[in-house]
């Protein structure tokens, strides 16, 4: 019985030891890993335009100075749709109304305002796929000032939207980007190059083309410019055998 449970014990210590050692032998030889960086790079064309511009009317008598707003709204409406833009399109915001007020001083101390009339202010908006024209239009939209209207016109902002799909590709491409790296590095050190480990996607940048722009941490976003570059990068960490 002694020499039994002495052989047990033996196996157990042989038993022990093999998965100690096997487990240092890891510890001492860890899998190699390959880490890379891969890009994607896509050029584009917005096509959608967001353009926007204000105009305003004052007078000392609220409901005439409404009146004269209203006016000029149905002249740029008309002005908007006789040059091909979609009345669908054309978006009339809320009315702005503003108090006008001159500060009345004597001797240096403030006394009080005077009262100098009612200021009515209308924002427009036109969102339209239709890129060219709305570029034409906002080009010459001070044609009506002959119509007795002064149109305060913002510079367009140009969007994609096909913006998810564009991703899709540039992951891809930026992930076969870091694969061929990885591979590479792998053939120089005389190594196969094994299994995928991790995947993480960086930033999704977004910059006018050949502007020249700063990347972002966060990711930019260029909404001024109707070209735009599309990058984004991938980590991949690759076995190596």
């Amino acid at each position: 019985m002694k020499h039994i449970s002495a052989i047990i014990f033996g196996l157990a210590i042989v038993v022990a030891a093999y998965f100690l050692g096997n487990a240092y032998v890891k510890r001492a030889n860890p899998p190699q890993i390959i880490s890379v960086t891969g890009l994607g790079n896509e050029n584009f064309t917005s096509d959608l335009i967001v353009w926007e511009g204000q105009f305003s009317a004052t007078n000392t008598v609220l409901k005439s100075a409404f009146d004269q707003l209203n006016n000029d709204k149905n002249i740029v409406k008309t002005y908007l749709t006789s040059k091909g833009i979609k009345a669908d399109n054309i978006i009339f915001n809320s009315v702005q109304t503003t108090e006008l007020r001159d500060n009345k001083y004597e001797n240096g101390n403030y006394v009080g305002s005077i009262f100098r009339g009612y200021q009515l202010t209308q924002t427009i908006k036109i969102e339209s796929k239709e890129v060219a024209l709305i570029e034409k239009v906002s080009r010459e939209i001070t044609e009506l000032l002959n119509q007795g209207v002064q149109f305060n016109s913002y510079p367009p902002r140009y969007y994609y939207t096909k913006l998810a799909d564009l991703k899709i590709e540039m992951i891809s491409k930026a992930t076969e980007d870091a694969r061929l790296r990885a591979e590479k590095i792998a053939e120089n050190s005389g190594s196969n190059l094994g299994d995928l480990v991790s995947a993480k996607m960086g930033v999704f940048q977004i910059t006018g083309q050949n502007s020249g722009e700063d990347y972002s941490w966060g990711g930019a976003y260029n909404t001024t410019s109707k070209n735009k570059t599309a990058s984004i990068t991938m980590r991949l960490d690759y076995k190596v055998e």
